[in-house]
């Protein structure tokens, strides 16, 4: 394979604590003999003090270039370091993510032999050791299993073939002369976007399982549940854009969600109305009847017992369903993380189907996407 240079693109803000860690990681990757290596880390603006470690970084190793990202969020700093790249394959990397030491290689490997439009790895997170790490441990296993995430083939570790969208990504340069870059008007799901430009197009998206990296979530339930509450917003605003139809994976948390709504509604407005003087009364069909006492709103409390126990029904199965799935997990993952992972899996759904109601509301009835779904989720560091 001829060589050429390669260039890594990386968005961050806020990293004081990773990011030398990081750079150190990348500097040591392995690249095939005749590739040189350039990476670009658009920051957005960072005010805790990792643009001036990234400073003096860049001012020791010439490979690292600091570019601005003042549009903050992820597309807007992929799309800077893109503009700057002057390799023949760009890489994207994150920074809460190890990578195997030839992650560079294998991608450029996998390129070559398949030919595809980008390629990446498999979606593999892990949380810390120790016991103080066991909330981002039932964080990572949920994430792994496919009673959350809904049988992504970007969560399996052993896939390699074709897939709707690749964890990362990397390019050959003409990727981007083909199908443009990142849309900056989507704060999450811009790499879903951009791989969907990407097949409607004609190319092709590659996973393969010999691109090996470990992504380190959210460390705290209340972030995965802001977080998934943005992917589950920003997706009907993609498919919105690309008339694209919605997968049963997509649509499960939203229509949970809004089904569980409704009928505690229906149960909350039908237990005022019974207990309402303005409720209806059957008293002359049961005097008649000679079978019920004469008086009360029988007909509204029937309604509002059968509402009330839908509603409980609900509850009791997605409550039972939970339980299942975390007993499953934690089998295979360790019994210690029993007692986080029902809340665990609750966040991840709830989140996403909170977020895809209101997406959904604001694509139909707004026509445009609320600011506040652009702050970022990532709360402490690991």
């Amino acid at each position: 394979m001829e060589g050429g240079l390669l260039s890594v693109i990386v968005p961050c803000r806020n990293e004081r604590d990773h990011i030398e860690a990081f750079c150190a990681s990348v500097a040591a990757q392995q690249v095939p003999e005749g590739w040189t290596l350039e990476v670009l880390i658009a920051d957005g603006l960072s005010d805790d003090g990792t643009r001036e470690c990234l400073a003096a970084l860049c001012a020791r190793d010439a490979r690292f270039v600091m570019i601005d990202n003042p549009g903050r969020i992820v597309s807007c700093g992929l799309n800077r370091c893109i503009e700057r790249a002057q390799g023949r394959f760009i890489v994207r990397l994150d920074v809460h993510t190890v990578y195997a030491p030839d992650y560079l290689a294998r991608c450029l490997d996998t390129w070559h032999a398949t030919g595809a439009d980008n390629v990446g790895g498999p979606w593999k997170a892990e949380g810390a050791s120790g016991p103080n790490g066991r909330v981002q441990c039932a964080i990572a296993a949920a994430f792994q299993s496919r009673w959350v995430a809904g049988g992504a083939r970007s969560r399996d570790l052993g896939y390699e073939g074709p897939v709707d969208t690749v964890y990362l990504g990397a390019w050959p340069r003409e990727t981007f002369a083909r199908f443009g870059g990142f849309d900056e008007t989507l704060v999450r799901n811009q790499d879903d976007e951009h791989n969907l430009r990407i097949h409607k197009g004609g190319g092709r998206v590659w996973q393969s399982s010999t691109i090996r990296s470990t992504y380190y979530p959210r460390a705290l339930v209340s972030d995965v549940f802001r977080q998934y509450r943005q992917y589950g917003y920003w997706k009907p605003f993609v498919m919105r854009k690309h008339g694209q139809a919605a997968s049963i994976r997509h649509l499960v948390p939203g229509v949970f969600v809004g089904l569980w709504l409704a009928l505690l509604l229906l149960t909350l407005g039908s237990l005022l109305w019974a207990a309402s003087p303005w409720a209806p009364s059957t008293a002359p069909v049961m005097a008649a009847a000679g079978t019920y006492p004469s008086h009360g709103p029988w007909l509204a409390w029937i309604f509002a017992g059968l509402s009330a126990g839908l509603f409980v029904g609900l509850n009791l199965l997605y409550g039972l369903g939970v339980l299942l799935v975390s007993s499953l997990i934690a089998t295979q993952q360790g019994r210690e993380l029993m007692p986080y992972l029902p809340r665990v899996i609750a966040a991840y759904h709830v989140g996403y189907g909170l977020g895809s109601l209101r997406g959904w509301w604001d694509v139909i009835v707004k026509g445009r996407p609320d600011p506040a779904f652009g702050k970022l989720t990532r709360g402490p560091a690991r």
